[in-house]
């Protein structure tokens, strides 16, 4: 397949982030999480800062009945009459697709398998976990606090099954959504990379 993309969608504290990260070290592509804020945020002229905040952050939108037919010259709609969640999410799909553009790479999050299945050739993978193992992932390398452990984890998850149902249609932890499903709570975060890899490099011959 030509520029394939491997996208990575992930429980909170279940190491996907991690596993995309020493994925692509191992393929030689790009990774992107982060950079996809800072171009969003050139895209919109939204601060980067705010983004990250709106990001998973839903109102009553617009974009809801639009977002299908959503292409990254699509002109048919004025981006200030939407909300400025909307707007967030529209500069990130352009971000996206602009990356996927440039060639192979991993991408996390941000629903970017939805954004990219019609016009890319895609390896959609989820990573979960048990939430025990997770909540003790969250507190010793992500620093978050132990005595609301469970409470941040599963918030967390509700906002990425809201934000991925809202946009995107679909429930975030149905297995039929994605070409990849691994519980990093059974398989190691190194088995887990080796397995993308492996799919990987089959599809992409």
């Amino acid at each position: 397949m030509k520029n394939l993309i491997i996208t990575i969608s992930r429980q909170y504290g279940s190491g996907g982030r991690k596993i995309g990260q020493q994925l692509a070290e191992e393929l030689g592509i790009p990774f992107y999480d982060s950079e996809i804020i800072d171009l969003a945020a050139k895209e919109s002229g939204l601060a980067a800062d705010f983004i990250r905040g709106q990001e998973q952050q839903l109102t009553q939108s617009l974009l809801f009945s639009l977002v299908t037919n959503f292409t990254s010259n699509s002109s048919a709609f004025n981006p200030n009459m939407l909300s400025l969640s909307d707007q967030v999410y529209l500069a990130q799909a352009k971000a996206i697709r602009a990356l996927a553009d440039k060639g192979p790479c991993v991408i996390v999050g941000r629903c970017a398998d939805w954004v990219l299945e019609k016009d890319y050739d895609v390896l959609r993978v989820f990573v979960c976990g048990p939430l025990e193992a997770r909540c003790k992932r969250a507190v010793e390398e992500y620093g978050d606090n132990a005595e609301d452990i469970q409470k941040i984890v599963k918030n967390i998850d509700k906002q990425r099954a809201r934000y991925c149902q809202h946009y995107c249609d679909k429930a975030w932890e149905d297995a039929e959504n994605y070409d990849l499903c691994l519980n990093s709570g059974t398989i190691s975060l190194e088995n887990c990379v080796s397995i993308v890899k492996s799919a990987y490099q089959e599809l992409a011959k």
